[in-house]
């Protein structure tokens, strides 16, 4: 992460870089020190990882980017629609905007209607926001971009709805699944917090399906999400100073279709000790010891409508693509 200051055209705002540096290093201190270990799936985005993360939303297996990419390019002036409300005039803000390539179809489409539409992406990753702020200049130079970097929670503690200004606010790729329900349930309540009465809130959920086709989605056969989660062990090395041996571990995948959870680990072919320098005790891993990297919660739509209801939302419009592996939900405040 680079130093808080203006990063693109469109003004980016950065983390700090030392902040950011030391809650890393105490989110591995934290996670590697408890049992059973995890490691925080934010850390996944560094350019490495961002790179790696395009390869796996491209590659066969992964479904869930051309779902929701059909959804979004098929019905763009319906769904366009239920987030404006017919009004004009929409700051469109987007929660973990990665490369903004699905959401380029409502952009266009809100250009091509002439409509005064402000893009504000955020993302955790300053590397990505600055290639869509750029990518953006080019293919869209008429379109206002004002984006700032961060943390989903951390956006809205800071908060992002401006008063007096018509907004709607989008969480796609099923980014929602990556956080347990509680987590879920505290995000959808904290923007909700945020919305006026005509606001809209548009949330991406992966659908429950065949367990084998979501569980290929997290173990492609091109091997991309093996390296997107292995990346993360060198990041350790590159930023941290540890010495993991990243062939000393295997990527394991596995989905409960009766929790909908799909969960990635990266697992420790061997006993070992890792160290982090200025650490006093190093990490041991035994053999067969699993880190818990990553979770992705599939939904159907009585777990979205409980969701929501949990949350202080109301359904206002949904979209599904033709074979009902994703969904595209707008909520609004329940008053």
């Amino acid at each position: 992460m680079r130093q808080q200051g203006d990063i693109g055209t469109a003004g980016t705002r950065d983390l700090s870089l030392e902040r950011e540096a030391t809650r890393f290093r105490e989110d591995v201190i934290s996670g590697l020190g408890t049992s059973p270990k995890r490691l925080s799936s934010r850390y996944f985005y560094d350019a490495e990882g961002d790179r790696l993360f395009q390869k796996i939303m491209a590659c066969e297996d992964y479904y869930v980017t051309r779902a929701e990419d059909e959804v979004l390019r098929e019905q763009a002036p319906d769904v366009l629609q239920a987030l404006s409300g017919g009004r004009n005039g929409l700051d469109l803000v987007e929660l973990g905007a990665g490369d903004g390539a699905k959401t380029k179809h409502l952009l266009r489409r809100a250009l091509q209607e002439g409509r005064t539409l402000r893009y504000r992406p955020t993302d955790i990753s300053a590397h990505a926001l600055r290639g869509l702020e750029l990518a953006l200049g080019r293919e869209m130079p008429a379109l206002a971009v004002c984006g700032e970097q961060g943390e989903y929670f951390e956006l809205i503690r800071r908060g992002f709805v401006e008063r007096g200004t018509p907004t709607a606010v989008m969480l796609l790729g099923s980014n929602i699944g990556n956080l347990p329900h509680e987590r879920a349930r505290v995000l959808l309540k904290g923007v909700a917090d945020q919305m006026a009465p005509d606001d809209r809130f548009l949330v991406g959920f992966d659908r429950k399906k065949d367990p084998a086709m979501i569980l290929r989605a997290y173990n492609d056969r091109e091997g991309h999400t093996r390296a997107f989660n292995l990346n993360l062990l060198h990041r350790m090395n590159r930023e941290l100073g540890m010495d993991f041996n990243p062939e000393r571990f295997i990527h394991a995948p596995v989905y409960d279709p009766g929790s909908g959870q799909a969960k990635s680990f990266l697992v420790s072919t061997c006993q070992q000790e890792v160290h982090l320098p200025g650490q006093g005790e190093p990490f041991r891993f035994r053999a067969w010891e699993a880190v818990q990297t990553e979770m992705s919660q599939k939904y159907d739509d009585a777990m979205i409508g409980a969701l929501a209801q949990d949350a202080g939302l109301r359904i206002a419009a949904r979209f599904t693509d033709g074979r009902g592996l994703f969904s595209d939900v707008v909520f609004a405040r329940r008053d």
